[in-house]
């Protein structure tokens, strides 16, 4: 007979207690929300208040039935007014000896059979659970903040917890619109263990200059469809509580890319706590307010300062999806580009496919047949490099192997005039050595567009130590003309977002390697709790199990960093051949 939860007491007002009890009361249970102290009980109200109220500003909410959901809750300072409930869930801050404190008063007050539930990100359940007299009663109900807008919901059960707790306490999560998944007790549960890893990640990259904040958070916006950055998500967050949950996770992993940044620790320390302080990663225009302001870290115009050079016509060296893609993008803002293929068979296939593209976009109205065949016009496919000698810039778009990319420039560097600026589209590959195997360094530049480079709005624009400031300046205003968002960083393995995207994806193989939870539960959890566009399984499977291994790879071989050493799950499966979508296999079996 499954357990019903009419009364639920919640402990601990703040942000989070607050969101929990007002999706109860919208659901029609009754809430006993406990603080510690009358400012408390306040601060809790204003919460309800403001969230209730912008819920009836946005016709989500009636005035009738916000009064009714705000009059099911009750308010008191004493846990004694809990000793009816049937589930109470704290929410008190993250502390260890706070949380035992609460669970052993409750012990004393509560009936044998009240459900005890902990809404910790990243604390032991077990830790807590044994401080009462029914640990097979305790488990951990994680919800995400804002808690009344993100669906998921983290059940953790320990060792000892009764399976029908689980199952009532899954139920009842599902009554409240949520989609809980089961889970072990292990620091950062799945969510937490995966996203903080990859957000210290981005400190670190930060903290050592490589790039700036915007060009952090724009790469994983633009780049991966993340709804936000990493830096602004960690305002958001506040920066004491995700140092507290990286600091847990590290303890219990001993995994060195789970020790948090000292960047956080100085941050907190001046009182940079991100929007709760008005001050973070970035500079709000208050406390607790979104809008970000400009400060002295903000860029300012002088960047855009240097002359660039003058490129009219381009010229884009490949036949694959990136390079007609690119050629694509190039011919519909005007300029005029040079297709260069191994044959005359590649170049006017590769013309096709460009052909396909603009028919395409005109079936569906997004553009007119008059700039389809003005773009196509521009286009002239070429077999030989000498046809290239009058680009102002050629992009080099061809297979990832070092050895061809360096024939390529070599090849670039004695037909191309001079001045010409010479940019390779490689992912993971040192742009430095493209540029050597030039006698014209200071023009090679690294242009990172992403697939499908007609849709997606990021370049990663790469610089070596020796590109000139002018080349760079020069990639960067093509950028801009071709409607694309360019960020800045140094030639380093994986540039940004690769390097911050693929540690978290081989975290991910990691978890289901050791059988912490399954590959549907992981992508649930992540597009569900951090509001992702696919799961890591889903990820790995488009971009494919060989490519993500070989990335893997060059990342660890350039950082030489055991947390980045790639999974051997994902090593196996590329083995068997199980490579994802392109072969219907992968971590998952596709219809063919």
């Amino acid at each position: 007979m499954t357990r019903q939860f009419s009364t639920v007491g919640i402990v601990g007002l703040g942000t989070m207690g607050a969101g929990i009890a007002e999706v109860l009361a919208r659901t029609g249970v009754a809430v006993v929300a406990v603080d510690v102290d009358e400012e408390g009980l306040a601060r809790g109200r204003g919460h309800l208040d403001h969230s209730t109220g912008r819920a009836v500003a946005r016709g989500k909410l009636t005035e009738d039935e916000r009064a009714e959901l705000l009059g099911r809750i009750s308010y008191t300072t004493s846990l004694t007014a809990l000793a009816d409930a049937d589930l109470v869930i704290e929410a008190v801050p993250e502390r260890v000896d706070l949380k035992a404190e609460v669970f052993a008063a409750l012990d004393r007050i509560c009936g044998p059979d009240t459900i005890f539930a902990s809404n910790t990100s990243s604390l032991s359940i077990t830790e807590i659970g044994v401080h009462t007299g029914r640990p097979g009663k305790v488990v951990g109900l994680h919800f995400f903040n804002p808690t009344t807008v993100l669906k998921l919901v983290e059940v953790v059960r320990t060792v000892v917890t009764e399976p029908d707790v689980v199952a009532d306490v899954v139920a009842f999560a599902e009554s409240l619109g949520k989609v809980p998944v089961v889970i072990g007790d292990r620091a950062g549960f799945i969510a937490n263990a995966l996203l903080f890893g990859y957000l210290n990640h981005a400190v670190r990259m930060y903290e050592s200059r490589y790039a700036t904040r915007e060009d952090l958070d724009a790469a994983m916006r633009y780049g991966c469809g993340y709804p936000m950055g990493p830096l602004a998500l960690l305002d958001l967050i506040g920066l004491d509580t995700a140092y507290e949950i990286l600091d847990t996770m590290y303890h219990q992993s001993r995994n060195r890319l789970h020790a948090p940044a000292p960047l956080l620790k100085q941050m907190i320390t001046a009182g940079l706590l991100g929007r709760k302080s008005g001050r973070g990663f970035y500079t709000y225009d208050g406390p607790d307010s979104p809008v970000v302001v400009p400060d002295v870290h903000t860029p300012v115009a002088a960047a855009d300062a240097t002359p660039a050079r003058e490129v009219r016509r381009v010229g884009v060296i490949g036949t694959g999806t990136m390079a007609t893609g690119i050629v694509e993008v190039f011919a519909k803002r005007g300029y005029d580009v040079v297709l260069r293929a191994r044959s005359r068979d590649k170049a006017e296939a590769a013309l096709g496919k460009v052909r396909k593209s603009l028919d395409k976009a005109v079936s569906r109205g997004r553009l007119s047949e008059a700039d389809r065949d003005a773009a196509l016009a521009r286009v002239a496919p070429v077999v030989e490099f000498v046809d290239l000698a009058d680009c102002d810039l050629v992009v080099e778009a061809v297979a990832e192997e070092l050895s061809i990319k360096k024939d390529v420039f070599a090849a670039l560097d004695e037909v191309c005039k001079p001045g010409a600026v010479l940019a390779t589209t490689t992912s993971s590959l040192p742009v430095i050595e493209c540029a050597a195997a030039t006698s014209r360094p200071g023009d090679v530049v690294g242009l990172h567009f992403f697939n499908p480079a007609q849709v997606m709005k990021l370049v990663e624009v790469v610089e070596t130590i020796s590109t000139s400031a002018d080349v760079v300046a020069t990639a960067r205003r093509v950028c801009l003309d071709l409607g694309k968002v360019p960020v800045h960083c140094g030639d380093r393995a994986g540039f940004i977002v690769n390097a911050l995207l693929f540690p978290y994806l081989n975290d991910a193989v990691k978890m289901l390697e050791a059988h912490y939870a399954s590959a549907d539960d992981i992508d649930e959890a992540m597009k569900v709790g951090c509001s992702l566009p696919m799961g890591p399984f889903e990820l790995l499977d488009v971009v494919g199990l060989d490519v993500s291994l070989a990335i893997e790879r060059t990342l660890y071989l350039e950082f030489r960093e055991a947390g980045f050493a790639p999974a051997p799950l994902l090593e196996h499966l590329v083995t068997a051949g199980r490579l994802g979508r392109k072969t219907g296999k992968g971590f998952r079996d596709y219809a063919a």
